[in-house]
């Protein structure tokens, strides 16, 4: 039975077998339902659910059907008059504040299918508030840890869990290690921040994703090591862990998020497997004990400031000169770097002509860098490209080059000769300065 199409922010409202009208928004390019709330914000009509609520495992509107298969972030916020829900065995997951402040909430039943729940999902809910302290299970998620964890608390999630929910032992100052069985497949965002006793984590090869700011400020955390069941490292996934010394990544992650491991002091060293295209902003920086980093030429991408604050990196070790050429790194090296390819130093470098463009900031503070032949493929040369490359005595840039960039050669105080073509039609700012 169908309602009529309302000129709102929820997609469609349709009515259950019950007779109860339930909004829904398309997701997945459409193919897909997600029970929200009426109108354009959760705000606009209060209690618009009320009673015992029971969510359908699909949904025809417009003879076409579709599977519900998430509750969506505040849908039943505020329904002090919602007293039961039952969710359907086709929803995997529920999202942030999705049932908060519905008081009269007393009865939910999750289906096995839910692997994930946002923050504070069921946060003043009667339901919540009348489980004992300690770890709350919603389902087979891992939902939230209830009450003051008292010191030295060692956790053993259940086996048979198969998600660990968003902030679930958010600022449990007291937990000092936690068993993670083989059915969990995510770890949700912020689930273990600024858990600053928690010395030793296991993550199962069950694992396939492990939201932002899972284990930020985790200060006491030695070693992690990464499943290859992962694909991705989050954002602020291991940030300001400051005692963590050692990080396995597997070849099965492909991008590493933005300031994923900054501030990681501890950090010696790192070894990027050849899987990893992408490196967002910020993700080494300040980790200040970070001396030398392997780098594949898989990497096509590496974030602005990447490697800031690195005051002690020395050496990058690479594999395909081509590929370091698309890379920026400007503004964050600051010592003399030496090069590596394939565990040889570079020092007379010969571009292949595969490279059409040498990056911002590429070959910043190479010292030992004496040579450089740039091919007739490249067509710009980048800001900050060659700065502060003290050894550099001679450079011929060829007629393909169209623009060279700011502080390009900056500092290149050996520099006695260089070419430049007529094709080269801008030059940046300070782009010679101090080639004394």
């Amino acid at each position: 039975m169908l309602s009529t199409l309302m000129a709102s922010a929820h997609d469609i409202e349709v009515k259950n077998a019950d007779g109860v009208t339930i909004y829904y928004n398309y997701f997945n390019n459409g193919t897909e339902l997600a029970v929200t709330y009426r109108g354009d914000t959760y705000s606009i009509y209060s209690n618009e659910y009320q009673g015992n609520v029971v969510i359908p495992e699909e949904v025809t509107y417009m003879n076409r059907t579709r599977k519900v298969t998430s509750i969506g972030s505040g849908a039943f916020y505020e329904c002090s008059g919602l007293t039961s829900v039952t969710i359907p065995n086709s929803v995997t997951s529920i999202g942030n504040e999705a049932f908060r402040n519905c008081s009269g909430l007393t009865s939910v039943t999750i289906p096995n299918s839910v692997t994930s729940i946002g923050s504070s999902a069921f946060y003043g809910t009667a339901w919540y508030n009348n489980q004992p302290d300690g770890l709350v299970y919603a389902g087979l998620v891992a939902y939230k840890y209830k009450g003051t964890m008292p010191g030295n608390t060692s956790i053993t999630i259940k086996e048979g869990t198969l998600g660990i929910g968003d902030y679930a032992f958010w600022y449990c100052s007291g937990l000092t290690s936690v068993t993670i069985p083989n059915s969990v497949t995510s770890i949700g965002n912020s689930a273990f921040y600024n858990c600053s006793k928690l010395t030793s984590v296991t993550i199962p090869n069950s694992v396939t994703s492990i939201g932002s700011s899972a284990f930020s400020v985790c200060s006491k955390l030695t070693s992690v090591t990464i499943p290859n069941s992962v694909t991705s490292i989050e954002y602020g996934a291991f940030e300001d862990c400051s005692s963590l010394t050692s990080v396995t990544i597997p070849n099965s992650v492909t991008s590493i998020g933005e300031s994923a491991f900054s501030g990681c002091t501890s950090l010696y060293s790192i070894e990027i497997p050849n899987s990893v295209v992408s490196i967002g902003n910020g993700v080494f920086s300040g980790c200040s004990g970070l001396t030398f980093v392997t780098i594949p030429n898989s990497v096509t991408s590496i974030g602005g400031s990447a490697f800031s604050g690195c005051s002690a990196l020395t050496s990058v070790y690479i594999t395909d000169i081509a590929a370091w050429c698309n890379i920026s790194f400007l503004g964050t090296l600051s010592k003399p770097l030496h090069l590596y390819i394939n565990g040889k130093e570079i020092k007379d470098l010969n571009i292949p002509n595969t490279v059409t463009s040498i990056r911002d900031g590429a070959f910043k503070n190479c010292s030992k860098l004496t040579s450089v032949t740039i091919p007739n493929s490249v067509t710009s040369i980048g800001d900050d490209a060659f700065r502060k490359c003290s050894g550099l005595t001679s450079v011929t840039i060829p007629n393909s080059v169209t623009s060279i960039g700011i502080n390009a050669f900056l500092y290149c105080k050996s520099l006695t000769s260089v070419t430049i073509p007529n094709s080269v039609t801008s030059i940046g700012s300070d782009a010679f300065s101090g080639c004394i």
